[in-house]
């Protein structure tokens, strides 16, 4: 079997210290990028399944049996600790009355905490995503480069030997399409996978806002808001403060 001078393989034992720098740096941004896809989409179905069993908690027959239908899904479900963080501000309030939040009123400092908790949620689920978004933005301009670098080296081959002839271009050319492909290879599937997790993670936000909604209702009426987003007349604006969150 011959092989092939135009190879991946022949293409790193050929190339000068730019090609095999630029390589490099294609495979370091495709390994970071696909362990940032594997690892995000794997916690964003997690996080999918604990809000399924978000639905769950209101089923509960106590606050305590919610929270152990919630710790199915671990101590980081973002449901688990919206409602934990939920109690605690309410118990909290309600001991230090003496403290200068305890001049808020409790719908204000509930609001408040649930606010945070969901603030440092979407940071968590963020938390990545700008890699494959600096990956599918520079990886076409990293292969671009080894393009010019492979066209200037065809360029000089012909200029020194003074004779136009197809050996003396297609390595440096070969070499040029081949990094531009490396280069759409690796930004591709980061930007599409960006686009999806982004979209996930808004889907998410929007379950994080409808549950924190009904744990304001919960804790300042007694009763989750309905459904159809029917709750009690007077909880109604601080309940509105919460989903002004991101």
């Amino acid at each position: 079997m011959t092989s092939n001078s135009y190879d991946m393989a022949a293409l790193w034992v050929q190339g000068d210290f730019v090609i095999k720098g630029i390589m490099a740096l294609l495979l370091l941004m495709s390994v970071a990028s696909w362990y940032v896809i594997v690892t995000r989409t794997w916690r964003l179905m997690k996080l999918r399944r604990a809000a399924r069993a978000a639905a769950d908690f209101w089923h509960a027959q106590s606050f305590g049996e919610g929270l152990h239908i919630l710790d199915g899904h671990g101590k980081e479900n973002p449901f688990h600790r919206l409602a934990d963080e939920g109690k605690a501000a309410v118990d909290h309030h309600a001991v230090n009355r003496s403290d200068l939040h305890g001049q808020m009123s409790l719908a204000e400092w509930l609001t408040s905490c649930l606010r945070g908790s969901i603030d440092e949620s979407v940071d968590r689920m963020q938390h990545g995503l700008s890699i494959l978004a600096s990956v599918g933005s520079t990886a076409p301009f990293v292969g671009l480069f080894g393009t010019v670098w492979g066209i200037y080296h065809a360029l000089i081959s012909i200029g020194s030997s003074g004779q136009v002839g197809i050996e003396k271009v297609a390595g440096p050319v070969g070499e040029a399409l081949i990094m531009t492909a490396l280069g759409l290879a690796v930004a591709i599937p980061a930007v599409l996978a960006y686009n999806a997790l982004v979209r996930g993670n808004k889907g998410m936000l929007s379950r994080l806002n409808r549950f924190a909604h009904q744990l304001h209702a919960y804790f300042i009426t007694g009763t989750p808001i309905s459904r159809n987003g029917a709750a009690n007349a007077a909880a109604k604006p601080a309940v509105s403060a919460v989903a002004g969150a991101r």
